[in-house]
């Protein structure tokens, strides 16, 4: 069986096609600048070098059609024809109440879908294009949504309600739902395939950390508490999102700076966190040069700001679930810096972690880096939420 996963954004489409019967990668890329000018295609077939393909793609409609025409290019594409495709994954950001796990797609999934755009107006959209534009060119194929927040529909209720009027969450459903849920039931189960653990009884602290990051508390395969809440703005210090903020500064700042909710949403997304503190980059590498080489006093601020709100997330986790067995990393950071996380583990003896700096030595590869002492194993497990994705499909439909 093989499976096309899109991952729409406002103005991209990353995609991977998988067969599923050997859990191979056929063909993976992303259009990027989707109605804007300069539109390319970076495509990749499987042990080939990596094309670039320029051209005008106004909507996803023609994005997805340009993408489609690649893979089955006789000269440079992947599969023969569009019939060899027998499903499609969708990633979709927030499925609010409504969706607890992935499920097929119709007319009535659909609605359910644009009901909730108000919860997710950046991501859901562009989600939804992609949909629209399949059902259009592939109207007999299968579509499957898998939702970033479905995997913390098990959080208990007094993890995810906010101290706020009942009232508001009645009418409107504000409460936390959490994010990354893909990545994180994707390492979190796959940490204790790779240590030989029961995922059913053991309790993991994944941390997803890149430009934007959240950490989940897993107990017996379960989501039971995570760090972002109704939107991916709250909890940890990102490359330009604010992470835990006062709602008395936020309120002090619009009325001071004469600031509306719209150019606040955009303040604290798009202009705060690393980027905001530093004043250099939401690029934790240019923080990390200018901070550790360059003495950079407000980037070094700004790093020591991003370690300490993920160690307090990881202690209080820890507490929440009365311990802890695995602490994963996962994400662009999580599988590739090793000065952070030897950085995230330092002084964390007193609570179990202690890591090894040789194992610790190494990017992107499942590999446990704990001392042989450490009572909580620490990894480096490498997300794949394409693969999550197409999984999920494939249950699905069969």
């Amino acid at each position: 069986m093989k499976v096309l996963v899109l991952n729409c954004g406002s103005s991209s489409i990353k995609y991977k096609l998988l067969n599923m019967a050997d859990s191979s990668t056929i063909a993976s890329g992303a259009m990027e600048k989707i109605g804007l000018k300069g539109s390319f295609l970076q495509h990749q077939n499987k042990g080939q070098e990596k094309i670039k393909l320029e051209g005008e793609v106004l909507d996803h409609q023609v994005g997805i059609e340009y993408i489609i025409g690649v893979m089955t290019d006789p000269d440079i594409g992947c599969i023969k024809t569009l019939e060899e495709i027998d499903a499609v994954g969708h990633r979709v950001v927030h499925g609010g109440e409504e969706f607890k796990g992935s499920v097929i797609i119709n007319d009535a999934v659909i609605a359910k879908m644009e009901e909730c755009i108000d919860l997710a107006p950046l991501h859901n959209p562009p989600n939804l294009k992609g949909i629209y534009a399949v059902s259009a060119l592939m109207p007999t194929k299968p579509q499957v949504g898998v939702f970033d927040t479905a995997f913390h529909q098990t959080m208990p209720k007094w993890s995810y309600m906010y101290g706020i009027p009942k009232s508001l969450y009645d009418k409107y459903k504000i409460r936390r739902y959490g994010f990354h849920g893909t990545s994180h039931s994707y390492v979190s189960r796959h940490a204790c395939e790779f240590l030989g653990l029961d995922y059913n009884t053991t309790k993991v602290i994944n941390c997803h950390l890149g430009n934007g990051s959240s950490i989940c508390a897993i107990d017996g395969g379960k989501s039971v508490d995570t760090s972002m809440g109704f939107t991916p703005v709250e909890g940890l210090l990102m490359g330009t999102r604010a992470g835990d903020l006062d709602i008395g500064a936020v309120t002090y700042i619009m009325d001071k700076e004469n600031v509306s909710p719209e150019a606040a949403n955009t303040l604290f997304n798009k202009h705060s966190g690393l980027a905001g503190m530093s004043g250099v980059s939401s690029d934790l590498r240019d923080i990390e040069e200018q901070a550790l080489n360059q003495g950079n006093e407000d980037a070094m601020l700004a790093l020591t700001v991003f370690r300490s709100r993920i160690k307090k997330y990881i202690g209080a986790y820890i507490a929440e679930m009365g311990g802890c067995d695995v602490l994963t990393f996962t994400g662009g950071i999580g599988e590739n810096s090793i000065i952070e996380r030897e950085a995230l583990c330092k002084n964390m003896a007193f609570l179990g972690i202690e890591l090894d700096l040789e194992k610790n030595n190494i990017r992107a590869k499942d590999t446990l880096i704990s001392s042989d002492n450490s009572r909580i194993k620490v990894c480096v497990i490498p997300t794949d939420e394409e693969y999550m994705i197409a999984e999920e499909t494939m249950k699905l439909i069969k």
